[in-house]
């Protein structure tokens, strides 16, 4: 395949020739019949979401949205789940507290009564079920209804999802993105086969060599040593460690004095990360692979839910990489959004010191799939998993927005749909 008239970062406007899965030829007026009219638009390499729940995501599309820009208030909340044929399940995700409070399954049953309905909270961690749906699962006496890091129990006991694999895939593709890292705690046994049907290449957690993801919560936080011995068991494969309060990172990062760094290791979110620890992760040299739109998306309610100690901490994007820490970004969707240009803006535009310059931005969603702080760039030799835009760099760095992408190629075969 030859795309002519592209823009490539560094050499202008310039013909990319494509072969065997890969860039065979970059130069001005190469030889042969072109394939693709680039009109003067950014060829890049493709966006790559380093963390993301693609099962999740996919069964949106048969669930119901309560987050606080879905259901706003109480009333809407009820009105949502109240939506639907008696006795129908209702799935709904995104809830928090700020919509209606607290929930457990007498709260729940007022607000709809005459229907099976699980509500899983917006950090994915909380289910909360209503009677109706215990005791069609035959889980009556399953107390107040609220589960915590159960879902591989509960995938049982409800219905099963209609999972949207290929919108999810397509949808992607529009973003321009090439390359997924699922970040699942507990992958579920035939996982990768399931997820074989996206068009994009996989990186599964805890799959094959790919990072073994720990995840920490601090009610059942393990001791340094507990956590540096599990790492150790799982050594040479790097690890993916869950962080999103000050003493899991702490213990996290004991636990990898002990244990020893590997290449590959990765810390996730990196919630909160107080200054005082940045040399510290700049020691070992772990990747830090953060949300820089959740301050963005959750502001109103971090405000209310995080402590004043922490605020300045959230979510650091520029003071990290100007202390030398490895750093990319993912989008953790389906618990934040799933448009990576969206999270490049918020990075962009983020206050009290921690915006990032635009091209930096960017490299968050353009690392290695294994190593993600190792930005990827278009040369000869180099995997062709690309984004044509429909504009140059420059503009494009200046809009940061998916409208800017035209056409996405992985191994030099276009998943989006013809012009």
């Amino acid at each position: 395949m030859l795309i002519r008239d592209v823009d490539v970062e560094g050499l202008g406007r310039v013909d990319v020739r494509l072969g065997g899965g890969r860039v065979v030829g970059i130069g001005r007026r190469l030889a042969g019949r072109g394939d693709v009219d680039g009109r003067g638009g950014a060829l890049l390499v493709g966006l790559h979401d380093h963390h993301v729940h693609l099962a999740a995501l996919a069964a949106e599309a048969a669930s119901i949205r309560v987050g606080p820009a879905d259901a706003g208030d109480r009333e809407g909340l009820v009105a949502a789940l109240r939506r639907g044929a008696p006795g129908e399940w209702a799935r709904a995700v995104g809830y928090h507290e700020s919509v209606a409070g607290e929930l457990d399954r007498r709260v729940l049953d007022g607000f709809a009564p005459d229907r099976p309905v699980r509500v899983q909270h917006r950090s994915g961690a909380l289910w909360v079920w209503n009677s109706a749906a215990l005791r069609a699962a035959g889980l009556d006496g399953e107390g107040d209804g609220r589960f915590w890091r159960q879902d591989e129990r509960l995938r049982g006991f409800a219905p099963p999802v209609r999972l949207d694999l290929r919108g999810v895939g397509a949808r992607a593709a529009a973003y321009g993105i090439t390359g997924f890292t699922n970040a699942d705690p507990l992958p579920g046994e035939g996982l990768p086969e399931l997820l074989s049907v996206l068009p994009q290449r996989l990186v599964v957690m805890g799959a094959g060599d790919a990072p073994v993801k720990f995840l920490l919560d601090d009610a059942t936080l393990p001791t340094p040593d507990e956590l540096a011995a599990s790492m150790a068991a799982v050594r040479p494969r790097p690890v993916a460690v869950h962080c999103v309060t000050r003493v899991q990172l702490l213990v996290t990062l004991l636990a990898l004095d002990e244990a020893g760094p590997v290449a590959g290791d990765r810390i996730e979110h990196g919630s909160v990360i107080p200054a005082e620890t940045m040399p510290w992760l700049a020691r070992l040299g772990v990747t830090v692979v953060t949300q820089p739109h959740f301050p963005v998306e959750r502001g109103q309610e971090y405000a209310t839910d995080v402590e004043p100690d922490d605020q300045a901490h959230l979510y650091r994007c520029r003071s990290l990489a100007e202390a030398g820490i490895p750093l990319a970004a993912g989008t953790d969707a389906p618990f934040g959004t799933a448009d990576p240009w969206a999270a490049m803006r918020a990075a962009v535009e983020r206050a009290g010191g921690e915006a990032m310059d635009r091209r930096a931005a960017m490299d968050l969603f353009a690392g290695e799939p294994r190593h993600p702080s190792r930005a990827r760039r278009l040369t000869v030799g180099a995997v062709a998993d690309l984004c044509l835009l429909h504009v140059p760099l420059k503009e494009a760095l200046d809009l940061m927005s998916a409208d800017v992408v035209r056409a996405t190629f992985i191994g030099g075969r276009r998943i989006t749909p013809p012009e």
